[in-house]
């Protein structure tokens, strides 16, 4: 079972606008923000549209649009890129009702219920603290691209 990486394809793209702006690059193209995805421009289109959507980028139509962020990277946070795309839940229940006459199979299901929305809120606030500035700070910080020999 693969995990989902629509958050983290979204956060990174975030990133990459908001850097390519501090560096007078503004709009950013979906092809660019796909180029440092290893990507495709449309992946790219789909994932921000509901970014869009919710106010966190804008984009325009035509030669020299692209894709912008709406407001400071500092007031965006991780818990509203989640909650604007709309994240699947962390966990799921069996993909079949279990068996009914087991004393485990008949409890499963509210029991993890129970956990999972415990641990769904504490996930929540974990992103609520955390902003998409933040995540830059420490990409440039402890991850600078190493230097390139010519």
């Amino acid at each position: 079972m693969a995990a989902n990486s629509h958050f983290s394809i979204a956060v990174h793209a975030l990133c990459w606008i908001e850097l390519a702006a501090r560096r007078g690059e503004r709009p950013l193209t979906s092809e660019r923000i796909a180029e440092s995805l290893a990507s495709n421009p449309v992946l790219v289109r789909r994932l921000l549209a509901p970014l869009r959507g919710a106010g966190i980028v804008e984009s325009g139509r035509g030669p020299g649009s692209g894709w912008t962020i709406t407001r400071p990277t500092d007031d965006i946070r991780l818990s509203d890129v989640r909650q604007a795309l709309a994240a699947d839940p962390l966990f799921a229940m069996h993909p079949h009702e279990p068996k009914q006459t087991c004393p485990v199979g008949y409890g499963i299901r509210p029991v993890l219920a129970s956990v999972y929305k415990d641990v769904e809120a504490v996930v929540d606030l974990e992103l609520s603290r955390r902003t998409v500035s933040d995540v830059l700070g420490l990409i440039l910080a402890a991850h600078p691209l190493p230097e390139q020999s010519t």
